[in-house]
């Protein structure tokens, strides 16, 4: 499974690209992240952010894009920035067709540090010991965006099998018809 993990925001989005199975060891394909200038207007950022990740999405073609969910903060300035750069993210992979999986920083930090709670170090300690690298990756959104592909690798597997029963369970319910449609 190849995973593009993206970490969104406006001035850096972070964006990193993992390879592997879970219970195997993970390989890095790419880290980078993706910036534009906190002075130019935000559709032109958003167009910025929009080629960055197709250039990504062209290089490594990817299976899965992992985006951070985003959650609210008390400065509404950056959760709308955070949200439009998601929301780009999103609409690349919609337009190749590729799954998108949304995970909270909590779930990315749980699966990646065994704690929800981990900090920015933590995490790209952890990114590094189990990409086997010699550094973490800076900044630190280059790092989250690599613990974002490694969580929905480690995860994929498990929600794969609720979206199967779930899927199953609609097909095996009877269909109704609310009274009075006939």
């Amino acid at each position: 499974m190849k995973v593009l993990g993206v970490d969104p925001g406006l001035t850096r989005c972070g964006v990193g690209v993992v390879e592997g199975v879970a219970g195997r060891p993970l390989k890095m394909a790419g880290v980078g992240v993706v910036r534009t200038p906190a002075d130019a207007d935000i559709a032109d950022r958003l167009v910025l952010i929009e080629q960055g990740i197709e250039s990504w999405l062209d290089a490594h073609r990817p299976e899965y894009v992992a985006v951070e969910r985003v959650f609210s903060q008390h400065n509404v300035r950056t959760v709308m920035g955070t949200a439009q750069a998601s929301a780009v993210a999103m609409l690349c992979a919609a337009r190749r067709g590729l799954p998108v999986a949304l995970h909270t920083p909590s779930e990315v930090k749980a699966a990646v540090t065994g704690s929800g709670r981990a900090d920015k170090a933590q995490v790209g300690a952890m990114v590094t010991r189990l990409l086997r690298l010699d550094a973490p990756p800076k900044p630190a959104d280059a790092a989250d965006a690599l613990a974002l592909a490694i969580c929905h690798i480690w995860r994929a597997p498990a929600i794969n099998r609720l979206q199967q029963a779930h899927a199953a369970a609609r097909r095996a319910a009877p269909v109704r018809t609310p009274k009075g449609t006939r």
